[in-house]
């Protein structure tokens, strides 16, 4: 396949999908995984997309507005290593005597990773995937019932959100697809706004598990203001949305 050949076609899958990983272009392009990074490194000099670690993503406008949402795998796959880094320290926060909220998203799915076993918290999740990791690592654990968004594998819907009036939880910890200055966190979808604004609504404390790239980025709903959070994240560029919120970083 010759190269402008290669580009047309990464070019089109993330106009389809939002986002892709290296792994997934070099199945697809049937090239190895260095020549789908060098292609990417000339998309994102010629600003046709972002690079990000293990893929890229459609590149932002100017304001940040993105309109898209990746899927559930897509997003496991980038940003791995801050996610890890970032799931590991908000699961040291957790403590024997905590009823914790766990929203769905691939960053709160790692964080139970890195439960101890023994830990006596008990635990209320949206996530089928989180649900499951739970219960497999011998954790009292429940999970709200509503509807099932594929993309996300995650309960949505108003029988959620009437579940969630039931809990006081004493930490919730959320995902978010954006972080601004002017619009705090924000979602694409209406619904898993609603559930995450009540679970915030719900809990004491609230941790938002963000990687960098989350920071400018705006999507259509949202759900909090940075004021009211604690974002734990692996890297802050831009050192004024300290002035904004508590932020802890956790970089390597």
């Amino acid at each position: 396949m010759l190269t402008q050949e290669r580009f047309n076609t990464i070019l089109n899958l993330l106009e389809e999908k939002g986002a892709v990983t290296v792994q997934e272009l070099s199945e697809v392009l049937g090239t190895s995984e260095s020549t789908v990074r060098r292609d990417l490194n000339t998309l994102n000099e010629q600003g046709k997309l972002e690079k990000v670690h293990g893929g890229a993503t459609l590149k932002k406008s100017d304001d940040g507005f993105v309109n898209t949402e990746d899927d559930f795998v897509t997003k496991s796959h980038l940003h791995s290593q801050e996610k890890e880094n970032i799931a590991k320290y908000a699961a040291s926060l957790i403590k024997d005597d905590d009823f914790v909220y766990i929203d769905a998203g691939t960053t709160t799915e790692k964080l139970i990773k890195y439960l101890p076993e023994n830990i006596k918290a008990t635990f209320v999740t949206n996530g089928i995937v989180h649900a499951k990791s739970l219960v497999r690592k011998g954790l009292r654990a429940f999970v709200i019932g509503g509807e099932l968004k594929l993309i996300t594998e995650a309960i949505i819907g108003v029988t959620a959100i009437e579940e969630l009036n039931r809990y006081n939880f004493s930490k919730c910890f959320l995902g978010t697809n954006g972080i601004s200055k002017a619009n705090g966190f924000t979602t694409p979808d209406i619904d898993e706004a609603m559930i995450k604004n009540k679970a915030h609504e719900k809990s004491y404390v609230t941790y938002i598990l963000a990687d960098h790239s989350k920071f400018n980025r705006v999507f259509s709903v949202s759900f909090g203001e940075m004021s009211n959070s604690c974002i734990i994240t692996d890297k802050l560029t831009d050192n004024s949305y300290k002035d904004l919120a508590v932020i802890k970083e956790v970089d390597g």
